[in-house]
């Protein structure tokens, strides 16, 4: 029992001398790699330069003196709108295509209408590259008259360069979580590590996707072409003075008009017609039907005289002065 505290502290001694051995054996090694990439980097420092002077020399093949400065690290969104009248809509579209097509780019977007005056109004969207944008843009006007013209140039370096190191950051992270999960042997950190790489890898596409839209307009300019034919004059026809033929086409339409205004007032009242001839004949059948009442009582009856026959005779009254029988 007394030997295990001494057995300990020596392989205790033991693993730390290794580990220092180990330690000075990698510092050794990255020293050694220090040293051989410093002369490399020299050499190409010095390569690099002697190029430079060789290009500065005078005399030297393929490289111009006047050469302008490079801007390979420069990203601009360059777009454009133009807005022309042409005599011919559909040969005007056909130039901007074959103009966009010889330049390299291509046609993202046509529409074609006609409006109540029979006039073809077009708008067509172009992508160019932006090596080829004002030669193009120079084209599409010269097509007809331009009423309008707005170009816009936006500088969006700064957003490229921070996209690309962000992208760079994301993807040494998501690394570094599956190397985790390798190492991982609890389900509980796994489950952790799988959740985590999802948000990382869903944030990397997300810049992958700026990036390729940033790339896409940076290389190729967007014109929108809308063009519209211009508008025929036609010529004032002379008023002349009317004839038979127009008094009588006239007096036609005023008879017609007649007649439509007096069906007008006869639909208007037929309603109201219909519904007093009801009303009257009711009156006249109610009048018919009740009895007479109390208009003839009043009145004295009279009792026709007899004829006057060969036969009879009226009887006698009462001699004047007589005085009456009991």
């Amino acid at each position: 029992m007394r030997r295990t505290p001494a057995f300990a502290a020596a392989l205790l001694t033991i693993s730390l001398a290794l580990a220092g051995c180990g330690a000075n054996d990698s510092t050794s090694q990255t020293s050694a790699s220090d040293a051989k990439a410093v002369p490399a980097q020299g050499g190409k420092q010095e390569g690099a330069g002697a190029a430079d002077r060789a290009a500065q020399a005078p005399g030297s093949e393929g490289v111009k003196a006047s050469a302008p400065p490079s801007r390979a690290g420069t990203h601009v969104i360059r777009t454009a709108e133009l807005t022309v009248r042409v005599k011919d809509t559909q040969k005007a579209l056909s130039t901007a295509r074959d103009a966009a097509v010889n330049a390299g780019g291509l046609v993202e977007n046509e529409s074609t209408e006609r409006d109540e005056d029979s006039y073809v109004m077009s708008r067509i969207v172009l992508r160019v590259p932006q090596d080829e944008y004002d030669s193009v843009l120079a084209e599409l006007t010269g097509t007809g008259t331009l009423l309008a013209r707005k170009a816009n140039a936006k500088d969006v370096t700064d957003q490229v360069v921070d996209v690309d190191s962000r992208i760079a950051s994301q993807r040494v992270s998501v690394a570094r979580i599956r190397e985790l999960m390798d190492r991982a042997t609890k389900l509980g950190d796994v489950v952790a590590l799988e959740g985590e790489l999802s948000s990382r890898q869903a944030a990397l596409e997300s810049l992958l996707a700026q990036q390729a839209s940033l790339k896409d307009r940076t290389t190729l300019a967007t014109i929108t072409l809308e063009l519209s034919e211009a508008p025929v004059v036609k010529p004032e026809k002379k008023e002349e003075d009317p004839g038979f033929l127009d008094a009588l086409g006239g007096g036609w339409d005023a008879f017609t008009a007649t007649l439509r205004w007096i069906a007008v007032v006869i639909g208007a009242v037929a309603p109201f017609a219909v519904a007093l001839a009801v009303l009257y004949a009711l009156w006249r059948l109610a009048r018919r039907l009740l009895p007479v009442t109390g208009a003839h009582q009043g009145r004295p009856t009279t009792v026709p005289a007899a004829p006057e026959g060969k036969g009879s005779t009226a009887p006698a009254g009462p001699a004047p002065g007589a005085a009456p029988e009991d």
